[in-house]
Order: C-alpha cells, then sequence, then structure tokens
C-alpha cells in the first residue's frame, strides 16, 4: 500500500534538473536533482536536457521515470524527502536514518526522545511533517551519546 502523502499525481519538468511534484495528499513540491544526478553514476543519462525532459509518472504514482527506462527511476518519497529537506524542512529519511545509525527500534527511539511511539512513528513513516524540535532533539541526543562514551 502507498500511503497518499507518497503518491505522486503529477511531475512536471520546470527547469534542467528541476521538477514540480504533486502528490495525492495536495502537496506540491519542487525539486532539484542536481547534486543527485551528479553523485550516481547510473543517472548521468539524466544530465541531458533532452531526456531529463521525458520526466513522466511512474506505475500507481510511485515514482518518476525517464525515457520509460527502468533503469532511470526515482521513489516518490525520496523525492519527497530531498524536495522537503531543499525547502529547508526535515524529511521522515531524518528519523529513518538517525535511528539506523544508532541502531534503535521505535521503542528505544521513542523514549531517547520523550516521545510516545505513535507521534515518532507518525514522523518516521512521513505521516507527518518532522517538527524542527524533533530534529533538533535527534542532534542533542547524538551529542549527549558521544559525550557519555
Amino acid at each position: 500500500m502507498n500511503p497518499r502523502h507518497f503518491t505522486l499525481t503529477r511531475v512536471d519538468v520546470v527547469a534542467p534538473c528541476s521538477l514540480r511534484l504533486a502528490y495525492a495528499d495536495g502537496e506540491q513540491l519542487l525539486v532539484d536533482l542536481h547534486d543527485t544526478i551528479a553523485r550516481h553514476p547510473t543517472l548521468t543519462a539524466l544530465a541531458d536536457p533532452a531526456v531529463f525532459a521525458t520526466a513522466a509518472l511512474g506505475e500507481w504514482g510511485a515514482s518518476v521515470v525517464w525515457n520509460n527506462d527502468d533503469a532511470l527511476e526515482l521513489a516518490a518519497d525520496n523525492l519527497r524527502a530531498r524536495a522537503v529537506e531543499q525547502a529547508g524542512g526535515y524529511s521522515h529519511e531524518l528519523i529513518w536514518n538517525w535511528m539506523a545509525r544508532h541502531k534503535l527500534t521505535l521503542d528505544n527511539a521513542a523514549e531517547a526522545l520523550g516521545l510516545s511511539r505513535r507521534m515518532l512513528a507518525y514522523y518516521r513513516s512521513g505521516a507527518k511533517p518532522v517538527p524542527r524540535t524533533v530534529a533538533l532533539a535527534l542532534l542533542g541526543w547524538e551529542v549527549e551519546q558521544h559525550k557519555a562514551a
């Protein structure tokens, strides 16, 4: 099942390497993929404006594909995370990466942050935006763990 906040309903090329994304929850976001394309050799074809201009919705709105080529496909959830971060927000991937880096379960992570398990699960799933206070709490927790080590 693909949650509405990760289901694309429209994709428009707005500039070379930049997309406007519309999601089923009504959110519209801009994402610049210059850095992503430069970091991943498998995506170098997207640096060609003619190829990038072929951007289209993937099956069930779960991705964006180019040139009908499965090798040139980016997932809708990852695109949303990049767009949120580029707009100055904090994506659900921040929570995932923090938990993985510190080998924390959802219960352990919620306790460490002073959050309910359910609320942390909402943030981690992308169902609710990650507040700045939570992003700062992740950093503060890491500092405290580093001091204790």
